[in-house]
């Protein structure tokens, strides 16, 4: 299945948080965080403007982002969980 974002929305592909402390402690699903960073899949042509341009993405593929934590809609599928964002609720690129 491909699945390509429309406009400004980008299609990230979540990485899930670590599941052992630094200490060596296990943390249990209950007491997780929703994952905040994922690497970018796909992305959408860009933004439509007033005066009919298009505004390109400014993340690219295979960049790892920091998103918002109740941010975009998730998608489950054969291969992994994936969240279809609006580029805005993208807060930083990481290097």
């Amino acid at each position: 299945m491909t699945i390509k974002p429309l406009a400004d929305r980008v299609l990230v592909s979540v990485l899930e948080e670590e599941q052992q402390t630094t200490g060596g402690i296990f943390i249990p699903d209950s007491a997780k965080e929703k994952p905040l960073r994922g690497k970018v899949v796909a992305t959408g042509s860009g933004k439509f403007l007033e005066n009919g341009t298009i505004k390109p993405t400014e993340v690219n593929t295979s960049e790892v982002v920091i998103f918002a934590k109740y941010a975009g809609t998730d998608i489950k599928t054969q291969e992994g969980t994936f969240k279809i964002l609006n580029e805005s609720d993208i807060l930083a690129v990481i290097n």
